[in-house]
């Protein structure tokens, strides 16, 4: 299995409820056919241009090992997620799990 960082953009008139669906929906997900290492909840931040009319996300960003049929399925619930506005999935050798770089400290 190889390692994957995936950073979701929701939109930014979700609800806490909403948004908490989201996090539990793609948790449930990568461990059926992987396993999450690390969820960070990076909160509203402000998008450099326009998606979709919205100026602000809600970011959720994913530290996980998979194959590709753990990606596949990702891939595919996120194109059908109408609440997703932008994804990235990135893979790496190792995983950083020591910085969070949006911590709030």
């Amino acid at each position: 299995m190889a390692f994957y960082e995936n950073t979701i953009v929701a939109k930014q008139d979700l609800a806490e409820k909403e948004l908490s669906e989201i996090k539990d929906k793609y948790n449930n997900l990568i461990n059926k056919s992987g396993k999450v290492v690390k969820v960070e909840n990076w909160g509203l931040k402000n998008l450099s241009h326009k998606i979709k009319n919205y100026r602000k996300g809600f970011y959720l960003h994913y530290k996980f090992e998979g194959n590709n049929e753990t990606l596949d399925e990702v891939k595919k619930k996120i194109k059908l997620d109408k609440d997703i506005i932008r994804y990235l999935i990135v893979k790496y050798k190792k995983l950083d799990l020591k910085n969070e770089f949006f911590n709030k400290k």
